[in-house]
């Protein structure tokens, strides 16, 4: 069946259209709404891509530093992929596709240095906060990738530490410190369908991609991660468009994140 979904793809990809009418490089609508679990999370979001729907909460707790980063803490990312957001998903041990999922999203943040780990030391070699980004897919309807990436990033965004009290966490008594005050990095992941680039993949068009690759770009405008995905390997002149047409859609994400953080502020 994939088979005759792909040329059925594939030819209206010739045509230079999809099945949605959106151009090869189009995001479906993207909304957050952020703050909707305020007495369960110290920070939680609603994401929305298309009808991909995404919610993320930012837990916090004390923990031991490990001990070759003895003034550092941590930060664990968790995907649950349960069959209420797809019956392609069962309940159980984590897959192999929620891991690499939960992977995706842990690296840009680390390897950005937008986090500073140094500052989750409370005393050092002996405590430390542990942030815990735990993240749950509602609907897959294409896209996961991005969706759950941008769920994890606004939800640090909304993120407060909370109380501590003789190395106790408060739990429901938030600080005014933010977690995060630089700028962090967004991810955007491209698809190929035969010889086509394309962003933001329905669950048709993700079914039948050749290849896929997630591109992290700090900040500062520079790749922080790359993850490869899919059967068929990726030439150089691939990564190349690939890497150019993420850097430009980035950006477009970064101002919606940027709106949705303005207007909870305002």
């Amino acid at each position: 069946m994939n088979g005759i979904v792909k040329e059925h793809i594939l030819s209206t990809l010739a045509k230079g259209t999809r099945f949605d009418g959106r151009k090869f490089d189009a995001y479906r609508e993207i909304t957050i709404e952020r703050g909707i679990s305020p007495k369960s999370a110290e920070g939680s979001v609603r994401v929305c891509i298309g009808e991909t729907e995404v919610v993320a909460g930012v837990k916090f707790g004390v923990g031991t530093p490990y001990p070759d980063s003895p003034d550092e803490g941590t930060i664990m990312v968790n995907m649950e992929l349960s069959p209420l957001a797809s019956p392609e998903f069962e309940s159980g041990p984590p897959s192999i596709q929620s891991i690499e999922l939960a992977r995706v999203v842990d690296r840009p943040i680390r390897e950005s240095g937008a986090l500073d780990f140094k500052k989750l030391c409370i005393t050092k070699g002996e405590k430390c906060w542990m942030v815990f980004i735990d993240i749950y897919p509602i609907n897959d309807a294409g896209n996961l990738f991005d969706a759950a990436a941008l769920a994890a990033l606004a939800a640090l965004m909304d993120a407060k530490y909370p109380k501590l009290e003789k190395d106790q966490v408060v739990y429901g008594e938030l600080t005014n410190k933010k977690l995060i005050s630089d700028p962090l990095p967004m991810s955007c992941t491209v698809y190929k369908i035969g010889k086509e680039l394309i962003i933001d993949p329905t669950n048709t068009e993700e079914a039948v991609i050749d290849a896929r690759l997630t591109v992290g770009v700090a900040a500062d405008g520079k790749i922080c991660a790359l993850q490869k995905g899919g059967e068929e390997s990726l030439k150089p002149e691939d990564i190349k468009k690939i890497t150019d047409l993420a850097f430009k859609k980035v950006k477009e994400i970064r101002k919606v994140l940027d709106g949705a953080y303005k207007v909870r502020k305002g």
